[in-house]
């Protein structure tokens, strides 16, 4: 690990400031960012710990909804009443990835931002345009059994490796970002992250001296929700595939409310909205959830190792869909 500088701000004025001014990297529970030092993919020249400001309270919002601190450590959110009750997509999700004690010092913030486990972002020998732009994608033509299949370019093929913003995604989660100015925005889940296109370097919204403050969560609204996460082992794995599904039927026994998210397929957790506006309205059906599949995957590319992510996200999607409609298979 090379030497670096420890800024830790009292503020969170102080804070975007001094990440604007130095390019230093936030830290605060550091499961992903410490690693990467050691590996010598990350070298900032100095971190600024963001740990004690106050970001980590959960909270109800006016709405009916959920607030989220981005410094409330996964198990906290996990095992939080709220979550568990009202959206328990996410305490599935989270309980889905690492380990307890990674859960413990995890952060939602980080969690957010956690970076790819490509194996050629990880490895400082390989070719990688994420870490060494121009430098070529080593995964296309070689190592790339767990790497995207949809949203790829010609530059990168890596899958964001995170669980959580895979359900906050079909929840509708918003993120609340405060940048080195003090300006507030909010940006939804769903668009937090890029896709790699002609910079894969950059992985998501953020610009130098933002600080996430949060996460949102809507009102919870009805119906079933379910997190299936397919691996190579049951546990301490990345997905291969994961499907995040909130379903509501009516009294027809028609599916009236269809929110759906994919883990394991692209750069970032992907979704379509597409798919639940051809679901809501129907009654559940094998072609009905073969259509969904069509649409999910219609501009789906394997890359030789990961060609089979394709029918098994075809598999995936049909037996979430059969489990929160209750149709039979």
């Amino acid at each position: 690990m090379r030497a670096f500088d420890y800024i830790r701000p009292v503020s969170l004025e102080e804070a975007g400031r001094r990440l604007a001014e130095t390019s230093a990297k936030a830290i605060a529970g550091g499961t992903n960012l410490l690693d990467l030092m050691k590996l010598q993919v990350e070298t900032p020249s100095a971190v600024c710990d963001i740990s004690r400001l106050d970001l980590a309270t959960i909270a109800d919002t006016p709405d009916g909804g959920l607030f989220i601190g981005a410094l409330v450590t996964n198990t906290q959110t996990a095992v939080h009443q709220r979550v568990r009750k009202d959206y328990p997509l996410l305490a599935r999700a989270i309980l889905a990835g690492a380990t307890q004690q990674l859960r413990n010092k995890a952060t939602t913030g980080g969690n957010l931002c956690q970076r790819t486990r490509c194996f050629y972002f990880t490895n400082a020998d390989q070719p990688c345009n994420k870490r060494d732009p121009g430098s070529g994608c080593g995964a296309i033509g070689g190592i790339a059994k767990l790497h995207a299949v949809l949203g790829t370019s010609e530059h990168c093929i890596a899958t964001y490796p995170g669980d959580m913003a895979v359900a906050m995604t079909a929840l509708g989660g918003v993120v609340e970002i405060v940048g080195a100015d003090g300006h507030a925005r909010s940006v939804p889940v769903a668009d937090f992250h890029c896709l790699p296109g002609d910079t894969p370097w950059r992985e998501n919204v953020l610009e130098e001296g933002d600080i996430i403050t949060a996460v949102t969560l809507p009102a919870p609204v009805g119906g079933l929700q379910t997190y299936r996460k397919v691996r190579e082992r049951s546990s301490y794995a990345f997905a291969l595939v994961s499907v995040a599904a909130i379903v509501a039927m009516d009294d027809q026994g028609k599916i009236a409310r269809a929110d759906l998210a994919f883990g394991g397929l692209a750069h970032k957790p992907w979704h379509d909205p597409r798919i639940g506006d051809l679901l809501v309205g129907e009654a559940p059906s094998a072609a009905l959830f073969d259509k969904a599949a069509d649409l999910l995957l219609e501009t789906a590319q394997g890359y030789g190792e990961n060609d089979f992510k394709i029918p098994l996200a075809r598999r995936t999607l049909r037996a979430v869909l059969e489990e929160v409609t209750g149709a039979s298979s």
